[in-house]
């Protein structure tokens, strides 16, 4: 009852926490914290024991599992288990956890027990999402993380707080309840099809479905997904909903919400469906191009930090889109860098945007310029996420990039050439933040504090990880190969022929039933 236990933990530090407001501020907060820190250990214990049996498990094979009759008259079991590529998505969401109780230590000053619920349930929701093997289980966890989000953004947001929460609400009810009718859709004609009404993940791979009837499900499915991650259209929600958020809410965002959407097409859509994301992967990998393209172009554009910060996101992501839809081995061991990658060094951005706006109570960059005097330590923090933003050699999300255009370049070189041009914006955007916030001429004469202990110590932590990440990515890719070989071993799903990439030594190693590959 381990993965039980990891969510049980969770719900039950966040009912605590907002007890525990009753006896001062400073309880909800070290209540949060211990428990995550708690929660982080077991995690990197079960990480230990995973990497020592990695090399004695099969593609595909599951660490542990429980699995449970919850409604069995409709075939609703309480599913859960957990392999290396979901192992890897709990330890980012424990550690953005705890950044974000720690960038919230004094921002938070009312109801801070409910924030810290808040806060708390959605992880617990997280981590039901990323362990969910039952389609209703996972439905119902993906509904869970809807609800505190809308109180956190609506209750601790900035001016416009009320609008950012509706639109965001609209977005991902509408588009949960698309994924609602696929599931539901899956659910009767795999009944049909043998008798069997299950919400099983594991007995609906390989259902037999027209290829009309497989396209209208996909969609549904991808609807959901899509506007999580966000894909261009859909991500109008999002610079809305991170610009009026706290801290700890943009945080949470951009580092582990729309890493769900990621997860539900790596998990749920390619496998499910791998006949109908066949066919519509090009269609995908165009949205994922224009994502990278319009997203970069969009965060050049604007006056608002936090705004600009939401407009990486939306063009990252759609690296993340493009390499799961390539669907080859190095596409997808760059999809999962790209995830884990972007989570830490957004996140720090937020942060340290948030920590920025607590001090000089404005986003707007016309308001800023030559702060780098006052506030070197946050200058050099901020100067180390935007060269990981731009892909700068040496940090994690390089490598992660570089992976996913590798991986596309054998698919449709087009689209990598394409998509290789986001990283001259990126580059563009990234720098043209530094010179406006920290350089250039003072417009506003205002004193500035620098980065204080608690604060440097999350910068640090964030820092160490997402150069770790770009030095060492050998670790985390074979933490994440055999469940992404298993995925890969989907029959139906074909690809154009594409062109012969060189192995790269060091980037993984070959699993039993995987083919070969760097």
């Amino acid at each position: 009852m381990i993965l039980t236990g990891l969510i049980l933990w969770l719900v039950a530090a966040a009912l605590v926490a907002c007890l525990s407001s009753r006896w001062g501020k400073a309880w909800p907060r070290w209540v949060s914290l211990i428990a995550l820190l708690i929660h982080l250990a077991a995690l990197i214990v079960l990480w230990n024991q995973y990497l020592a049996q990695v090399g004695q498990l099969a593609a595909g094979a599951w660490l542990m599992q429980v699995d449970v009759a919850w409604i069995p008259q409709l075939g609703i079991h309480f599913h859960l288990a957990v392999d290396g590529l979901s192992l890897l998505l709990l330890l980012l969401s424990d550690l953005l956890g705890i950044m974000a109780v720690a960038a919230s230590w004094r921002g938070i000053e009312q109801r801070v027990g409910f924030f810290h619920l808040n806060l708390l349930w959605i992880l617990a929701a997280l981590a039901g999402v990323f362990l969910a093997l039952d389609l209703f289980l996972f439905y119902f966890f993906w509904e869970m993380m809807l609800v505190p989000l809308y109180f956190l953004i609506g209750i601790w947001g900035h001016e416009r707080r009320v609008y950012a929460t509706l639109k965001f609400f609209l977005f991902t009810q509408a588009s949960g309840l698309l994924m609602l009718l696929g599931i539901l859709g899956l659910y009767f004609v795999h009944g049909q099809n043998t008798g069997v009404y299950t919400f099983s993940y594991l007995e609906l791979l390989g259902t037999s479905l027209t290829p009309t009837v497989g396209m209208l499900l996909m969609l549904g499915f991808f609807a959901a997904f899509a506007v999580k991650l966000p894909a261009v259209p859909f991500h109008t929600w999002l610079p809305d909903a991170h610009t009026e958020a706290p801290t700890a809410g943009s945080v949470i965002l951009a580092g582990l919400i729309l890493k769900a959407g990621a997860y539900g097409f790596l998990r749920l859509l390619m496998p499910l469906f791998p006949e109908a994301a066949s066919q519509f992967a090009p269609i995908a990998m165009i949205l994922g191009v224009l994502g990278i393209l319009y997203g970069a172009l969009l965060a050049f554009g604007q006056t608002d930090l936090k705004r600009l910060v939401a407009y990486t996101s939306v063009s990252h992501m759609g690296f993340v889109l493009l390499g799961i839809f390539a669907w080859n081995r190095l596409a997808l061991q760059g999809a999962v860098v790209v995830m884990l990658s972007h989570g830490i060094s957004t996140g720090a951005l937020f942060i340290l945007a948030g920590g920025l706006y607590d001090r000089i109570k404005t986003r707007d960059l016309e308001r800023m310029g030559g702060l780098w005097s006052d506030a070197p330590r946050m200058g050099g923090a901020t100067l180390v996420f935007a060269l990981a933003s731009l892909g700068l050699p040496g940090l994690g999300n390089f490598v992660g990039e570089f992976l996913v255009l590798l991986g596309l370049y054998q698919v449709n070189a087009p689209l990598a050439i394409l998509a290789t041009l986001g990283l001259i914006v990126a580059t563009v955007y990234a720098l043209w933040m530094m010179q406006r916030v920290f350089f250039g001429a003072r417009t506003e004469d205002r004193p500035l504090s620098d980065l204080d202990l608690r604060e440097g110590a999350i910068m640090a932590v964030l820092i160490v990880l997402i150069v770790w990440l770009g030095l060492f990515p050998k670790t985390v890719l074979n933490t994440a190969q055999p469940a992404l070989g298993a995925l890969q071993q989907t029959p139906a799903y074909s690809q154009p022929a594409g062109l012969a990439v060189p192995d790269v030594p060091g980037l993984g190693q070959v699993y039993p039933g995987e083919g070969g590959g760097p």
